[in-house]
């Protein structure tokens, strides 16, 4: 039987990574963007549904996880939420509120609106996977990101709390905890940086299909 997933996040540098993975894995893969050109770049596929959403609005949430759950052949099994930013800056002195909880906003807001919205159909189901992503500064700070830290360290907090809450639907949770991702966003951003030890796409990609694949793992903080 055919399974859906919902990539949100899926026309990034990880994200498109994530959705050719699940495609290439059978799944019907469902990638809200926020135009029509960048989902055009994830090209065309049978089993890929494109939507121009903005996954920070509850009404454009619900459209896309309607959307994603229409097909009873493809019962929606997984969300993958990939949807965030960084930001650094100055110290917590030197930064105003309107910043700090921007990345509030960027990191926690729609990985929580999205996922209470796919929660009653993974319910009805009879279970299903959660994969958030996090990042290995929520576990070691540095000065200069004290929004961006203290949001992937929500997220992790948030795992925590739907694998305990939806322990009993059968539906697990489980956090990805990336350090440096090799996108080429990375690269024109830290143009003289030692690159040897950043993550390929790929790589996480297969650890985030485990992830949905495998009713073994609920509750983990996954480094990859």
């Amino acid at each position: 039987m055919t399974r859906t997933v919902v990539v949100a996040g899926g026309t990034g540098g990880l994200g498109s990574a994530v959705t050719a993975e699940f495609l290439a894995a059978g799944w019907r893969v469902v990638v809200p963007g926020r135009s029509a050109s960048t989902l055009a770049d994830l090209g065309l596929h049978k089993a890929l549904d494109t939507v121009v959403a903005d996954v920070a609005d509850p009404s454009d949430v619900q459209r896309v996880v309607e959307l994603a759950a229409a097909d009873e052949a493809a019962p929606l099994q997984a969300l993958v939420n990939l949807v965030g930013g960084f930001h650094s800056g100055g110290r917590v002195h030197e930064t105003s509120i309107e910043d700090f909880e921007s990345q509030l906003r960027l990191n926690l807001r729609p990985t929580y609106l999205i996922t209470q919205a796919a929660l009653p159909h993974l319910i009805a189901g009879g279970g299903g996977a959660i994969v958030c992503t996090s990042s290995g500064s929520a576990l070691k700070p540095f000065s200069g990101a004290a929004g961006y830290i203290t949001a992937k360290a929500g997220v992790l907090a948030f795992v925590d709390a739907l694998a305990v809450e939806y322990a009993k639907d059968n539906i697990r949770v489980n956090a990805i905890v990336p350090g440096t991702i090799d996108t080429a966003a990375n690269r024109r951003a830290r143009p003289n940086a030692d690159t040897s030890k950043w993550t390929p796409p790929t790589r996480i990609a297969s650890v985030v299909r485990f992830l949905a694949e495998n009713d073994g793992v609920s509750g983990a903080h996954i480094p990859v």
